[in-house]
């Protein structure tokens, strides 16, 4: 036991939880070469390819992954802090005077939680393994995982700038949103299994005897070095998506009411673009019909390539993959049933 705190101090996260008595999880011995490798090697390989490939493809590739990053970087700070504080400084004893005893009841009040929060997808991740750290069900996190980069006041109010005169859009990016949140949880609940979600070890809460900051700080360094490295993998991703992506394939799609529906859910998850600023993006895509537009709002801030990665790094591949999968059909059949009715 002391030499698995002996090692998880030197490598600067909580090995072990403890008053859990549950062994943690650590970081790779070497994890912080392996984090400078991960940003250097990049650009050492764009660096060596460069003179054979287009030099207006690889500014652009750059362009575009240093503006993902440096977008969601904020928002990853403020959820990585504001996970950091709950863990030290909120008792657990709050959430469960919030949230229903009942997590069928739990998973809809979580979604309208998601309106507190002025962030995005990489903002939600963190808090949302936080919460379940503290004993909140995770059908309920989850639900609040995705309604929070969707229908916070920052983003609905993006929202309405972008399409001005259309408080319809507004109305229902609200609701297409909030009904997937509320309707994923329920799925967690009662398809989802305990094999799959394998959340990130960490604090789980202040402890008799320590210091409050000292825990602070510690689990604001483990969330934000931990979702940090995969968030530059996503928006490497991303940027090779956008970049490769032919201007021609978008007129392509946008004739078909059905597939511009499908196209724009595609480009959403791969162009990752920040809750705050999809609504401007969906704006300038006036070939589309509203309702695939409404579709691109949706699954944006649910499912993307880098919000995927950070799931993958902090909840487990098996959950990323099933849980990024059906989020993407149902923000689908949600945007297509309320942009019927409202656009």
């Amino acid at each position: 036991m002391q030499e698995t705190e002996i090692r998880a101090s030197a490598a600067g996260v909580a090995g072990e939880v403890r008053g859990g008595g549950r062994p943690g999880r650590e970081l790779p011995r070497h994890w912080l070469l392996l984090l400078l490798g991960a940003a250097v090697l990049p650009g050492v390989l764009l660096v060596l390819v460069g003179r054979s490939l287009d030099e207006p493809a690889v500014q652009a590739w750059r362009t575009v992954c240093l503006a993902v990053t440096v977008q969601a970087l904020p928002f990853l700070l403020l959820g990585t802090a504001l996970s950091g504080a709950i863990n030290a400084f909120v008792p657990a004893s709050v959430f469960q005077r919030l949230l229903p005893k009942r997590p069928a009841l739990a998973v809809p009040v979580a979604g309208l939680a998601g309106v507190v929060l002025p962030g995005c997808e990489c903002a939600s991740v963190p808090v949302a393994n936080s919460l379940i750290g503290r004993g909140v069900a995770p059908a309920a996190a989850f639900a609040f995982l995705l309604s929070a980069p969707a229908i916070n006041p920052i983003v609905l109010t993006a929202t309405a700038v972008a399409f001005p005169g259309s408080p319809e859009m507004v109305l229902a990016r609200l609701a297409a949103s909030l009904i997937t949140a509320a309707a994923m949880g329920w799925l967690w609940l009662w398809l989802g299994k305990a094999e799959w979600l394998r959340p990130a070890v960490r604090h789980t809460g202040h402890q008799a005897g320590h210091s409050r900051w000292t825990e602070f700080r510690q689990g604001f360094q483990h969330d934000f070095l931990h979702a940090g490295g995969f968030l530059v993998v996503g928006a490497m991703a991303a940027a090779t998506f956008n970049v490769a992506m032919p201007r021609s394939v978008l007129d392509t799609f946008s004739g078909s009411p059905w597939l511009s529906v499908l196209f724009l859910a595609a480009l959403a998850i791969v162009l990752a673009v920040c809750s705050e600023a999809d609504a401007f993006v969906a704006a300038s895509l006036t070939g589309f019909s509203p309702t695939a537009r409404l579709a691109f709002m949706v699954v944006g801030p649910m499912v993307d390539l880098k919000l995927i990665a950070l799931q993958a790094g902090t909840f487990g591949r098996a959950f990323a993959v099933r849980f990024s999968s059906a989020t993407a059909v149902v923000a689908v059949v949600c945007s297509v049933v309320v942009g019927g009715v409202l656009l």
